[in-house]
């Protein structure tokens, strides 16, 4: 007994001196953090913080109690421990320089080492370099995406990928299918440059998770963040046609919330007729956006967050003849004009609630509307569309190397295209109405798996959608990155793709000549499937970095519908084509950037787009094999202005067969090869970047690109056979003022 005494006598101290401290660690919006550094001064004795910022520390042989916590981007704090047995400790966010120096030294164009996916990104350093007006012109320095005008009068455009039809990739704002159907003739148009933050270009077969269209690869815009960007920016730019464009942003943050109000304008230009063949060379275009966008909290953070997009946009397009008025004269059947009026309104909402590190769920929902009041001539194109689209994903990372996405879908269009003739002399049959609903409820899967010290990633997806009319579709794609070397990486991926076919919004060229449309057969869904290898090579030495990327991508049609421009030049013939169809894209390219200074980029695409008809190899018309793109870009030490110069050169391309055409009506059956040159000059003041450029400098054009001109109410008017550009040299010349967030 007198020992166990003698025990509990010598214990007793050390119960009343030692003690456990409870404790909690929060940023100063009372946020947990995660991982932070709880220590005592002078001594290796610490602990890190575990779930909801807690901890739990021992003062055992502790002399000098003054205990600290520390956490990344966070100001130290200390405490001294008297008799406390809890604490709380509260740390302020610091501004730290590291983000500051990364953007400051971001390059333009970056292929990520990361991704199983070959992607693409263009930054905001990339985006100054060319006027980029709206989402069509950021690609000018672009080999991958080739921006394709469909309709030369009213100038609407298509971005392209392996040579295919824009309608073959899948364009997303900030990850939603807000360019579709009716809103793809002129919605790329719609989304100006000033909004655009990064833009990510994928080739080929891609993730699952976003659709089952991304045939030839994916395009996804992801428009400027609230929180992180600048206060306020204006931009006013003015080309030589005296087209005006005005964008203003204003962003705020408080707490957690951040908000950012768009406008953006353009005024139309002068009316411009270099050829004198009667028609304007561009369209006069007016157009008004607002877009509202809130922000609450960060993804990556435990708890909720979500963001709200809300987007109105109004747009008129006027082109024709130059005596053409478009209040009095539409439908006219002796004076040609092409009115379009678009009033879009949009909504979307990305909420995520993150568990854990390793759980979380997304809800992504948009909608859009969208009515067309349009005259091309003397047809009359009136349509409404509604989209909605919805998906519920869960993401789970269930050991340190996988992770699984899966979830459901749903999709919903509303169609209405009501066409009528004011002019009954041609022979044209497809005047009526056209009406499509589709409803289309899917489930998907996508598991991320690392192998070999993480030398190897492979992604397996699959999703099955059931379409109202068109019943179940199992669309199945993988994707393989091998890491030989930290900066050299190969890729392969494979997959299969289908799309329904908008047919006029589509090919709104058709609505625009004289030909008569002919549809042969009921439509089916286009159904591919693509597979592609990549290389890519990363260099870095005190005075030069840059890469080298090559790559391969063969996409294969089950089903393919494209306009028959050449069995009757008088008519389009529309049906499916199940013969072989098939578009083989090669392209390699050098990045280099020298001294840090000099940056100099030169890229060639081999584009083998054809079909076998009676065993015989056709090339699709208006489609380059070859092309080629060179970029030249010197800032100086003193980042005080940067000088960027492109060269395109673009091989000859095959043309609609007009043989059986009266002779003055007949084309070549290929165009000339041409180049067209860019340049701009940006000097840099302390709030202020001044920037003045030139587009096509040595002023090519297309001669007279409209087929006859003299009569376009004839058979045989046609502007179909475009294949340069027809307005000429640009000059522009722009002011951006800033506001940044200090």
């Amino acid at each position: 007994m007198k020992k166990y005494i003698f025990i509990v006598g010598l214990l007793f101290p050390y119960g009343l001196f030692a003690q456990t401290i409870l404790g909690k660690v929060t940023n100063d919006k009372k946020e947990p953090l995660l991982g932070a550094s709880v220590y005592w001064l002078g001594t290796t004795v610490g602990i890190s913080t575990g779930d909801k910022g807690a901890f739990e520390i021992t003062t055992k042989d502790i002399s000098n109690k003054k205990l600290i916590a520390s956490f990344v981007g966070h100001t130290s704090d200390t405490i001294v421990i008297t008799n406390q047995t809890f604490v709380e400790f509260r740390l302020k966010e610091t501004k730290t320089l590291g983000e500051v120096v990364v953007t400051g030294q971001r390059d333009g164009v970056i292929i990520s080492n990361i991704t199983p996916i070959k992607t693409e990104i263009i930054t905001q350093t990339e985006l100054r370099k060319a006027a980029c007006c709206d989402l069509a012109g950021c690609f000018e320095t672009q080999t991958t995406v080739q921006p394709q005008t469909t309709n030369v009068i009213t100038n609407s455009k298509e971005l392209r990928i392996l040579g295919l039809s824009g309608v073959y990739n899948q364009v997303l704002i900030d990850g939603f299918p807000m360019i579709q159907g009716l809103s793809y003739t002129y919605g790329i148009s719609g989304i100006p440059g000033t909004l655009v933050d990064n833009i990510y270009i994928a080739k080929g077969a891609n993730s699952v998770l976003q659709g089952y269209e991304s045939i030839s690869g994916q395009i996804n815009v992801e428009t400027k963040e609230p929180d992180k960007t600048d206060k306020l920016l204006l931009n006013v730019y003015m080309n030589n046609f005296s087209e005006k464009h005005l964008n203003a942003n204003y962003a705020f943050k408080k707490r957690k919330w951040s908000n950012l109000t768009a406008f953006h304008t353009v005024q139309p230009a002068n009316k411009i007729d270099q050829d004198k063949d009667n028609f304007l060379d561009l369209p006069q275009l007016t157009r008004y956006m607002v877009l509202n966008k809130w922000k609450y909290g960060n993804d990556k953070d435990w708890g909720w967050s979500s963001r709200v997009s809300l987007r109105f946009l109004n747009e008129q397009r006027i082109g024709g003849q130059t005596f053409y008025n478009s209040e009095n004269d539409k439908g006219s059947t002796t004076i040609y004009g092409q009115n379009v009026n678009i009033n879009q309104p949009e909504v979307w909402t990305k909420t995520a609630y993150r568990f854990n590190d390793n759980h979380k769920i997304y809800l992504f929902v948009s909608s859009f509307h969208q009515d067309q009041k349009s005259f091309f001539g003397t047809v009359k194109y009136n349509a409404q569309q509604t989209n909605f689209y919805g998906n519920l994903r869960y993401e789970l990372v269930y050991s340190q190397k996988h992770s699984l996405k899966t979830g459901i879908s749903y999709r919903y269009l509303n169609l209405n295209e009501d066409i009528a003739f004011t002019d009954t002399t041609l022979q044209r049959t497809y005047a009526g109405n056209y009406k499509r609903t589709e409803n289309i409820p899917a489930l998907f899967a996508e598991n991320s798996m690392s192998f070999f010290k993480d030398k190897l990633t492979w992604i397996a997806g699959i999703r099955g959608d059931q379409h109202n009319q068109f019943g179940f579709t199992v669309t199945p794609r993988t994707l393989l990155k091998y890491d030989a070397t930290p900066k050299t990486v190969f890729r392969a991926s494979v997959g299969t793709g289908w799309r329904t076919v908008n047919l006029f919004s589509e090919n709104i060229g058709l609505l625009v000549s004289s030909r008569d449309i002919v549809f042969a057969e009921q439509l089916r869904p286009e159904r591919a499937t693509n597979f592609g290898i990549n290389f890519t090579q990363k260099f870095d030495s005190k005075n030069l970095s840059g890469y080298f990327s090559a790559d391969y991508y063969r996409t294969d049609f089950q089903n393919q519908i494209f306009p028959d421009y050449d069995s009757d030049p008088t008519k389009a013939i529309i049906k499916n084509f199940t013969e072989t169809s098939a578009g083989n894209g090669f392209q390699a390219e050098l990045y280099l950037k020298i001294w840090k200074h000099f940056e100099l980029k030169t890229g060639y695409n081999f584009l083998d787009v054809y079909r076998e008809i009676n065993e015989t190899k056709q090339r699709l018309p208006f489609n380059p094999m070859h092309k080629v793109l060179t970029t030249f870009g010197y800032k100086p030490i003193t980042n005080k202005f940067h000088f960027d110069v492109n060269i395109h050169w673009y091989g000859e391309q095959r043309l609609p067969d007009t043989k059986s055409n009266p002779t003055e009506f007949q084309r070549p059956d290929f165009s000339n090869p041409y180049t067209l040159v860019n340049a701009q000059f940006t000097y840099n003041f302390k709030k202020f970047e001044v920037y003045a450029g030139c587009e096509n400098v040595f002023n090519f054009r297309q001669k007279q690109p409209i087929m006859s001109w003299q009569n376009p109410f004839s058979p045989y008017f046609d502007t179909s056979s475009v294949w340069g550009p027809t307005r000429g040299r640009e000059i522009y010349v722009g002011i951006r003022f800033k506001l940044t967030n200090e």
